[in-house]
């Protein structure tokens, strides 16, 4: 999987594919609705790009105080347009380190 088209595409899977990174898969079970699945993937790990995804989780949780603090963590500021973008924006940095 090397793109964000083949990413969406695999959304109609029932498991994301076992070679994404951990971000990956925590933002796969995120667009697949598992938001609980997502945050505990990320949960316990504490870099800058996992602290991200920490944070956007939280935000769509509704737990802005504890959004603000993993976007602390990654050294991010809060956006202010929409999940969806900000997921968008996500997948994007991330599957171009793939």
């Amino acid at each position: 999987m090397n793109n964000h088209q083949s990413f969406k595409e695999s959304l109609v899977l029932d498991r994301p594919d076992p070679q994404l990174s951990t971000i990956l898969k925590s933002l796969w079970y995120d667009a697949k609705g598992d938001w609980d699945q997502a945050h505990a993937l990320i949960d316990q790990l504490g870099d800058r790009d996992s602290a991200w995804v920490h944070a956007y989780l939280h935000r769509k949780e509704g737990d802005i105080w504890n959004a603000d603090y993993w976007y602390a963590r990654a050294k991010k500021t809060r956006p202010s347009y929409s999940l969806e973008e900000e997921w968008s924006n996500l997948l994007a940095y991330f599957i171009d380190r793939i």
